[in-house]
């Protein structure tokens, strides 16, 4: 666990965004590789309304679109916003807004939540609110797909499995689980059904 221990201030991220792709989503194999395995393990094909919370420069804002009917995606730092609503400016049903989670919220419900690399920067009180209000926010069917950087690290006040510990108490028994020794991919349902149930395969 990293020493911090307060939500991380968003000084921090406007120093991150002061270039336009400071995580390497554009370039890095693990990246490219962590999103494919994250599309490839989504229990639908497409879903109607979807939010990822956390956008960053929206690179895999753009991977997940032609999976949504529509889709919002959200981040604290302005600049992040923009390099999103830039990169996804062709894409006329995906809508990125600035919004500082959990004291801000969107209206409605959702079929697919994403929350991703984002996690960790919540301390526990503020993580504890955000997933009951993520839990709260999904659609009767609705899915919530976490992943995220097992490793401390200091600008962070939790780590990854911290993150997810948090979110399996909230929603109880997962849908699907990938973990690798860098990386943990985990999926709660409000309807505990597989990708072969909702298929009518059994």
């Amino acid at each position: 666990m990293s020493a911090a221990s307060a939500t991380t201030l968003p000084a921090y991220f406007e120093a991150i965004y002061a270039e336009d792709d400071p995580f390497g989503y554009r370039s890095r194999w693990y990246e490219a590789r962590k999103r494919a395995l994250l599309l490839a393990a989504l229990p639908q094909a497409r879903v109607g309304t979807a939010w990822e919370l956390g956008c960053s420069n929206g690179e895999l804002t753009a991977a997940l679109a032609p999976r949504c009917e529509r889709l919002l995606a959200t981040d604290l730092d302005a600049r992040a916003v923009a390099l999103a609503q830039a990169r996804t400016a062709s894409l006329q049903h995906v809508r990125v807004e600035c919004m500082q989670h959990p004291a801000q919220w969107p209206d409605g419900r959702f079929d697919l939540v994403v929350f991703s690399e984002v996690g960790y920067y919540f301390d526990v009180g503020d993580l504890d609110l955000t997933a009951r209000r993520l839990r709260d926010t999904l659609s009767a069917d609705g899915v919530l797909v976490a992943c995220h950087w097992r490793h401390a690290f200091d600008a962070a006040p939790l780590c990854g499995g911290q993150v997810h510990a948090t979110l399996a108490r909230t929603f109880g028994r997962g849908l699907f689980l990938y973990e690798d020794a860098d990386l943990r991919l985990e999926a709660w349902s409000m309807q505990d059904r597989s990708v072969a149930q909702r298929e009518a395969l059994r």
